[in-house]
């Protein structure tokens, strides 16, 4: 297939945070192409630029939170820019931004506003979403809505397949829906028990919580590969609708594995597809 492969450092957190240049070493070793960055973990934007390009990773793109580009856009995204960031992410929106709230299409104004400068320091914008966009605004999803009020040149996809499915929506369909307009896609693998229980609760690691249903997992992160999700479908529609790079991501690891060891499972599923 013709994408590249990536990593969402924050699989792997709390190595990067205790030694960012041994765990990006490990992550090259593992054949991962590049590092999509969720933090700098200290080091400045040239200190990062440098790593990278001495380990010969990617720099592909970085998660940033929307509150932080708005405080300075042109400041950060120049600095991501500086790293050789391609794309630089909305990865999350808290719960007064979302769709459905009154908030809302200031928010996409915002984004908006944030491509434009992204596209003046030779980056795109992408946004990443979870399950949460998946509510409805008249007809259409939120998450639909945004790609539509947004112009493709101000705003590309950076579709999480898993949270595409446990929204009840096809990944491998969805990804295909915006052909030309996902030049990154999410790999992102889990088990869910039971998709009736799962309720209305989050339950992001990123923002701390599990869900559980009479004491037992009913939602668990897994390596790509080892979950519910239908890849060699998924990387056929990725390639289809001309995806450059996918990224694994696992928010936590399971399996009684580290999290390096999930990052390397992920991997060697995805070379036995021929990725």
């Amino acid at each position: 297939m013709s994408f590249q492969v990536a990593i969402q450092v924050y699989s792997v957190r709390e190595d990067a945070e205790k030694d960012l240049e041994g765990t990006l070493r490990k992550i090259k070793e593992m054949g991962y192409d590049g590092v999509e960055f969720a933090g700098l973990y200290g080091y400045s934007y040239e200190q990062v630029r440098d790593l990278v390009e001495k380990i010969g990773l990617i720099p592909i793109s970085a998660h940033i939170p929307l509150n932080e580009m708005l405080e300075d856009p042109e400041g950060v995204l120049k600095g991501y820019a500086q790293i050789g960031c391609k794309y630089a992410a909305v990865p999350y929106l808290p719960e007064e931004l979302r769709p459905g709230t009154d908030n809302f299409e200031k928010t996409l104004q915002d984004i908006a506003m944030l491509g434009k400068v992204a596209a003046e320091n030779g980056m795109t914008m992408l946004y990443h979403n979870h399950d949460f966009e998946f509510q409805k605004i008249g007809d259409e999803y939120g998450l639909d809505y945004m790609y539509r009020v947004i112009p493709a040149e101000l705003l590309q996809t950076e579709l999480d397949t898993c949270w595409v499915n446990v929204a009840g929506e096809d990944p491998s369909a969805y990804v295909r829906k915006y052909a030309g307009r996902a030049p990154v896609v999410h790999l992102k693998d889990f088990y869910l028990k039971n998709r009736d229980e799962k309720g209305d609760a989050p339950f992001y690691e990123l923002i701390g919580n599990d869900q559980k249903a009479g004491g037992e997992d009913v939602f668990e992160f897994r390596p790509v590969g080892y979950g519910m999700q239908d890849f060699p479908a998924i990387l056929k529609a990725s390639e289809d609708a001309g995806a450059a790079w996918v990224v694994v991501e696992q928010d936590r690891p399971s399996m009684g594995k580290t999290p390096m060891e999930c990052a390397q499972m992920s991997r060697e599923y995805l070379k036995k597809l021929g990725v």
